[in-house]
């Protein structure tokens, strides 16, 4: 605390200068509009930024990339909403209702909702940032491969509230994201699966890819055939008055819905690797555990979208705390900054805040700035952003298949990630038809690698000390995660329960 009110004066100089404001503005601007490009991701907005800001000052430079960070994130959830897309990974599972909310006419509602609950959890976890950097830090360096495994496992379960319709088919969909996140080298021992003679795939298949195809082509072709079939009409976009007002009301009236994701969203951001798509699914499934109406939930309301939003951009400042503290990167736009300030001199670590503790507080107090300003741009850009639909379906599902192919070549430069974007385009477009929600599946396979990491780790690290049952059940935060995932797997069955015996319970004093 002392040491923030030493630099609190400088790093307000800093950051209120008008051209360091105006770059960090044009920051957040920028990543905004890559943000709700799919297939242009934070880290990509980042990476190919990075060089403009060799000249500038190292408090300027770090400014402009903490915005362009923070309006990346935030932007993933237009394309999310509006075409049920995510942006970026951190944006899955905001498509849960924001699409729907869209499909009703409340495009308006989920764009507010989101730049308000992307603001409000942006806010907390910079604040989080600041104050408990160095009791953050403890935690993340306490997980080790056995902690790695049940914090994949517990998301896992996540399933259970994803496939509220049919356990079954989540749990088949989820395996078969677990599945098709094996293809590639395996992490431990380097072996080749699934390849099929195509070296590209030596890397496995690229998450943004496989969300495009799940998420975004069985929409245009579902766009196509209702307007084939006349069916219906593409859903207009008109701006209705007191939208805003209504929906910041709405969640204003909920805080602990925002603080919850936030925080949940900051604590699943320091520990390297879990990233915002972890977080947006977890806070998500703890909404709906919240909820006393969680079958309201995936049908369009705006406590999905900001439980989502609020989290994935807490998860910002999360994944800076390791970086600035050890010099580990919690998430690959954290790597991009890393890079960042080593160029200018800068070495994260537990030095960082001695060596540099000017320039340090001002980039973390400029993250605070930064998301104030992203959420005014979200909600006063948000009813022109939203006007998007209002295209003929003629002109909309071309331009959406368009910028799907380039997202999806621009990964890698690689014609094959098109073929297999528009391959499991066709899958999940089958899928639908056959009633699969696209969720269960990238969920697996973004947690599949970490399981399996975490697994073949922790039986090495077993075999060395030769207790299995010591490794897996005896660790502290391993305790934990075990009852979370045992509350998390068997909740839904808990809550149907309950409904019954209210639903029992309520009719027989009816009869009374």
């Amino acid at each position: 605390m002392a040491e923030f009110l030493q630099y609190f004066a400088g790093a307000m100089g800093h950051i209120f200068n008008l051209s360091n404001f105006l770059l960090m503005t044009l920051g957040v601007a920028a990543g905004i509009v890559v943000g709700c490009l799919p297939g242009l991701t934070a880290t990509m907005a980042l990476a190919v930024l990075v060089p403009f800001t060799f000249t500038m000052d190292p408090a300027t430079g770090l400014m402009t990339l903490g915005g362009i960070y923070v309006g990346a994130i935030y932007g993933g959830c237009i394309s999310a909403i509006l075409i049920n897309t995510p942006g970026t990974p951190s944006a899955i599972a905001t498509t849960f209702d924001g699409y729907p909310l869209t499909k009703k006419g409340k495009g308006e509602h989920a764009l507010v909702a989101a730049a308000y609950s992307s603001g409000v959890g942006g806010v907390i976890g910079a604040i989080l940032l600041m104050f408990l950097a160095p009791l953050l830090v403890k935690v993340a360096l306490k997980f080790g491969p056995p902690e790695y495994f049940w914090l994949a496992t517990f998301g896992l379960t996540i399933i259970a509230t994803l496939s509220a319709k049919s356990l079954l088919k989540g749990v088949i969909g989820g395996t078969l994201g677990l599945l098709i996140a094996t293809i590639g080298l395996a992490p431990i021992g380097g072996e080749m699966r699934y390849t099929f003679g195509f070296y590209q795939l030596q890397a496995g298949i690229e998450l943004i890819v496989a969300l495009i195809g799940f998420f975004c082509v069985p929409e245009i072709l579902s766009m196509v055939e209702e307007v084939i079939t006349e069916k219906k009409e593409i859903q207009k976009f008109k701006s209705q008055k007191g939208v805003a007002r209504e929906v910041i009301v709405k969640l204003t009236k909920q805080p602990f819905l925002l603080i919850r994701s936030a925080i949940i969203g900051c604590f699943v951001g320091i520990v390297p690797g879990a990233g915002g798509n972890v977080a947006g699914l977890v806070s998500y499934n703890e909404a709906v555990r919240w909820s006393k109406e969680p079958e309201k939930f995936g049908t369009g309301v705006v406590e999905g979208v900001a439980a989502s939003e609020s989290s994935n951009n807490a998860e910002v400042g999360g994944s800076l705390v390791p970086l600035l503290t050890l010099g580990i990167p919690g998430a690959p736009p954290a790597a991009v900054l890393m890079g960042a300030l080593m160029l200018q001199g800068m070495r994260p670590g537990p030095d960082l805040f001695v060596q540099h503790g000017d320039i340090t507080y001002t980039f973390l107090i400029s993250l605070v700035i930064a998301n104030i300003v992203m959420f005014v741009l979200g909600f006063y850009g948000a009813k022109y952003v939203a006007r998007l639909i209002n295209l003929p379906a003629s002109f909309l599902a071309p331009m959406i298949a368009f910028m799907t192919i380039i997202g999806s070549y621009s990964i890698r430069n690689n014609m094959l990630d098109v073929f297999i974007m528009v391959g499991m385009g066709l899958l999940g477009y089958i899928l639908r038809k056959l009633d699969f929600h696209p969720g269960p599946i990238v969920l697996g396979m973004i947690l599949g690698p970490i399981a399996e990491k975490g697994l073949v780790q922790s039986m090495m690290l077993a075999r060395s000390q030769g207790s299995i049952l010591e490794v897996f059940f005896t660790r502290p935060i391993s305790i934990v995660l075990i009852i979370l995932c045992l509350i998390s797997a068997f909740w839904p069955m808990i809550s149907e329960w309950n409904k019954k015996r209210r639903g029992e319970s309520q009719g027989v004093s009816s009869n009374g």
